[in-house]
């Protein structure tokens, strides 16, 4: 998509937002749940101390991908003082996303995939995992040669991956994939042994979880909709149990750091907290000798 300017900050900080879900109960008042939740999740982003270099928005950004929830997105982030990523998920469609993001070139085959060079060495690379009609992920021939010729081009740069559908199966079984799905299967093919590549941040499960891929480190953040209940015990489609599926647990983001050398996932829960301590000189001695320590 574009080159990030220099950041005079001493790492580069990406956000990550995934699973809004906007238009999910468009006739909700005063607001739909999904929106609220998604507008506190944006606030804490821009009042809190991290503010980002940039934001990714890494697919279900709506419900439908009807061009009214893209929209009503869009206008919330409008005003934001760093660039928008926006990805697709199985709920988006491509042409909602165009119609709210103008800035979004689809690639060959129509396919919104992309490159961002980012500060401090770091290259992000967004993929395209939609395929209509379909719950899970894909990753075609088309887009595997694209994505192996992009790691190809810059075989030593650092480089940052996000997809919407982790490649995995992680234990929630009404979520996961087929151990066995071919498009997992094709996308391991192109990363095994792509060194560069430090990380994979997905969505999609609207939970946190931590494995890896191909030998790579790969997050899921949870979703800023409600989440998906902590549940790995098997599930029987034909056989209603009357299991949790979703919960009213706090919007979640995720920030990603890169200093130049390491990238370190963080990610805060969006609510009202309270707040226990703050550094005033009665703790000063103790962030002094925290200090001293590194010396």
């Amino acid at each position: 998509m574009a080159r990030l300017a220099a950041s005079s900050q001493r790492a580069v900080l990406i956000a990550q937002m995934t699973d809004i879900h906007v238009g999910f109960a468009p006739d909700e008042l005063p607001e739909e749940l999904n929106l609220t939740r998604f507008r506190a999740t944006l606030e804490r982003l821009l009042t809190g101390p991290n503010v980002p270099d940039m934001l990714v928005l890494s697919g279900d950004i709506t419900d439908h991908g009807d061009a009214e929830s893209f929209a009503k997105t869009a206008a919330l982030l409008k005003d934001c003082p760093f660039p928008i990523v926006p990805m697709v998920g199985n709920h988006d469609s491509r042409e909602g996303l165009l119609s709210a993001f103008p800035q979004v070139v689809p690639a060959d085959g129509g396919f919104l995939h992309y490159v961002i060079e980012a500060p401090l060495g770091l290259r992000i690379i967004c993929l395209d995992t939609l395929e209509d009609g379909r719950h899970g992920g894909a990753f075609c021939e088309s887009r595997a040669r694209w994505l192996g010729d992009r790691l190809t081009e810059a075989s030593e740069q650092p480089t940052l991956i996000f997809m919407h559908h982790p490649p995995v199966v992680a234990g929630i079984d009404w979520m996961d994939p087929a151990p066995d799905e071919p498009w997992m299967e094709r996308l391991r093919e192109v990363l095994t042994g792509q060194s560069q590549v430090q990380a994979i941040h997905c969505g999609h499960l609207h939970r946190q979880i931590t494995t890896q891929f191909a030998g790579i480190p790969l997050g899921v953040t949870p979703s800023v909709a409600p989440l998906v209940a902590m549940d790995l015990t098997p599930i029987d489609k034909d056989v209603p149990d009357d299991r949790e599926l979703i919960t009213t647990e706090p919007p979640t983001y995720a920030l990603h750091r890169w200093d130049g050398a390491t990238l370190v996932s963080h990610y805060e829960r969006v609510g009202d907290w309270q707040v226990l301590a703050r550094f005033h000189a009665g703790l000063q001695p103790m962030i002094e000798g925290m200090f001293a320590e590194r010396e």
